[in-house]
């Protein structure tokens, strides 16, 4: 018996596990993998997380992130605009961000379940029945933080829409600025690039399942599309890749997805998956972490909990911090993956006020 069980140990599920630990809840963390492990992630942070994760001992300052004040962004054809950073950001991959906040939940005292798949939740008589590895565990309050897709979401709404995306991710050695992270364009999706720890580089693109059908094989998409951006094509000549192969995610789902689902608070992607033109969604998944762990605690301490009341405090605090940032995001999608409409937003943001209003809509504030 928990208070509170965590199905899903990245960012945002570990981040809500330390905090209502050290506040004294029972809390336990189920994660399907084993630290350290890659995920396909964009690996920028920027700095509106920062002193967050710095007063509660969680900036990983140990695993010297790289430091980003500035911004290139590329056309399909190769046509290029560079931007300042007002806010700034770090890159640090997620095989050691992961590892580290794992380490600080161990020290919190939360009860983590590696390797360990969570098959069902179900809520009755106000308690929750957590079902895993052919076990049974009971808790006050449950958070979904399992990521972007699972067979968890097999009967929520978002899963009967079909995604045309997929996500791609390597490691690189290569010759780049380490304080420049880079959008490029290519048909029908774009790539970022930036520096995490050791002066390794994150390549990460986000490309339209059309791409892959018409191609043979990932490495003949990544030869006949992306490799029209001559940008891209530099790259993929002149870098060391650090991977046997890519870590890849299919059926990347941007459908508008329930905050809260049968009583169990989603939280990070698992409360909807942020298009990586909001603003970069590590920082979005430590502040949706951030408001988790702050509300429960305040309802918890009352005294009397309240699930309804915390749930519909969570509904609308969410809704008060993102939705107009994931509208602006949204709006921004539509000037990129295609030759004429990354032509205009490199023209756009070669104008300097909109450059810096199109940065300024996808970076939240610091708190």
């Amino acid at each position: 018996m928990y208070d509170v069980i965590v199905v899903g140990g990245g960012i945002s599920g570990l981040i809500n596990a330390v905090l209502l630990s050290r506040a004294g809840l029972a809390v336990a963390l189920f994660e399907k993998n084993r630290y350290p492990f890659h995920r396909v992630c964009g690996e920028y942070i920027s700095n509106e997380v920062k002193s967050f994760l710095v007063r509660h001992h969680l900036y990983p300052d140990i695993l010297a992130p790289s430091q980003i004040t500035k911004l290139m962004l590329t056309s399909v054809s190769g046509k290029q605009a560079h931007l300042p950073l007002p806010m700034g950001g770090f890159g640090i991959s997620r095989f050691a961000l992961d590892h580290f906040l794992f380490e600080q939940a161990l020290a919190a005292g939360v009860e983590v379940f590696q390797g360990t798949k969570v098959s069902d939740i179900s809520f009755e008589e106000n308690l929750f029945q957590v079902a895993a590895n052919r076990r049974s565990y009971q808790s006050r309050l449950v958070i979904g933080a399992y990521g972007k897709r699972s067979s968890l979401d097999r009967n929520r709404p978002f899963m009967q829409k079909k995604s045309p995306y997929l996500g791609v991710k390597y490691h690189i050695k290569t010759d780049l600025p380490a304080d420049e992270i880079a959008l490029h364009n290519f048909e029908n999706g774009y790539c970022g690039v930036s520096q995490v720890e050791n002066q390794t580089f994150n390549l990460c693109y986000l490309s339209h399942q059309s791409n892959l059908k018409a191609s043979l094989s990932i490495d003949d998409m990544e030869q006949s599309v992306l490799h029209q951006n001559p940008w891209l094509k530099r790259l993929w000549t002149h870098s060391d890749f650090l991977f046997d192969k890519p870590e890849v995610i299919s059926e990347i789902s941007f459908e508008k997805k329930e905050l809260v689902y049968r009583h169990v608070l989603m939280c990070g992607d698992t409360a909807g998956m942020i298009t990586p033109l909001c603003g970069n969604g590590m920082a979005m998944a430590i502040r949706s972490a951030c408001i988790l762990s702050g509300l429960i605690l305040g309802h918890w301490n009352r005294g009397i909990f309240d699930s309804a009341s915390l749930e519909l405090s969570y509904t609308r605090a969410w809704g008060g911090q993102f939705a107009r940032r994931l509208w602006a995001g949204r709006q921004i999608q539509k000037l990129f993956g295609s030759t004429r409409a990354s032509h205009l937003a490199v023209g756009l943001a070669n104008i300097q006020p909109l450059g810096k209003s199109i940065v300024r809509l996808t970076h939240g504030r610091s708190f």
